[in-house]
């Protein structure tokens, strides 16, 4: 009898022992797979910020922040991708949500300035930037600081701000692009058409720059297209703009020429510059 109770003591104590060691298994294993979610779950942030349609990123932000609403991770990727969706509105109070949160940084700040200027806040937008250190230094906070001098009409200022932002990145065809349509908005045409041919051997596929160099040409005069990668669509379109600034110019013959060389080179119909020479043509 004593045996046979040592020996169900001895039963209970394995199984006792098998259970903990399987509440230890399954406690280790519950950490190693909650690090493995957390890190997937990051791995899959970072992949949807960057879909193709950022509203399903919106929509996979809204449901993660509703879940976790006090994860500053969260709240900066769904106004990341509100912007990205062109949703201004809603991007800017959620930037201004994440600038309130107590992990906020001045990147946030620099993101919030950048969504008020999409909504056209620019007084505000600067007030927010002028919170930032001037030790905080980045290619968009020195891009955006740019803009607003640029508003400003403080041309020096400007200036400086697109230089130092030039050498923060790069990629400089965007700024570069920026600070040469600053320049032509100023007359300062030669200068202009510098920066842009700068942003186009940065980037060849910058159609943007391409136009704005075309239309700083046409300003002096020169109704040539530059020798530049184009495609047969772009070089219409970039006839059309060169058609358009030389009758601003007053030069309504060479006008009308570009804009026939416009349409003809067009692979599809043109209708913007058929539209524009018919009127310039019933109009002499």
């Amino acid at each position: 009898m004593r045996h046979s109770i040592v020996v169900l003591l001895g039963a209970v104590a394995v199984t006792a022992l098998s259970a903990c060691e399987r509440n230890i298994d399954k406690a280790e294993m519950d950490r190693k797979f909650q690090g493995v979610n957390v890190i997937d779950e990051s791995n899959l942030n970072e992949v949807m910020l960057s879909v193709r349609d950022p509203n399903e990123a919106v929509d996979y932000f809204q449901r993660s922040s509703a879940a976790a609403p006090d994860r500053i991770d969260l709240m900066r990727g769904l106004a990341s991708s509100l912007i990205r969706a062109k949703r201004i509105p809603e991007g800017r109070a959620a930037w201004a949500q994440v600038v309130a949160h107590k992990d906020a940084t001045h990147e946030d700040s620099v993101q919030l300035a950048d969504a008020l200027i999409r909504a056209n806040d620019w007084a505000q937008a600067e007030i927010v930037l002028n919170s930032v250190p001037p030790t905080f230094e980045t290619y968009k906070r020195y891009r955006l600081e740019a803009m607003i001098a640029d508003g400003n009409k403080n041309w020096a200022k400007a200036d400086s701000f697109y230089e130092v932002a030039m050498g923060l990145t790069t990629e400089p065809a965007s700024v570069m692009n920026n600070w040469g349509y600053s320049k032509l908005s100023r007359g300062q045409f030669a200068e202009a058409e510098r920066l842009f041919t700068e942003a186009i051997r940065a980037d060849e596929t910058m159609f943007t720059a391409k136009n704005n160099m075309v239309m700083a040409r046409g300003a002096q005069g020169n109704y040539t297209l530059p020798v530049m990668p184009m495609s047969q669509t772009e070089r219409a379109e970039l006839l059309y703009t060169l058609g358009l600034a030389a009758v601003k110019r007053g030069d309504v013959q060479i006008g009308k020429g570009l804009l026939r060389d416009a349409v003809e080179t067009h692979p599809q119909h043109f209708d913007a510059a058929a539209r524009a020479l018919t009127a310039l043509e019933e109009g002499s």
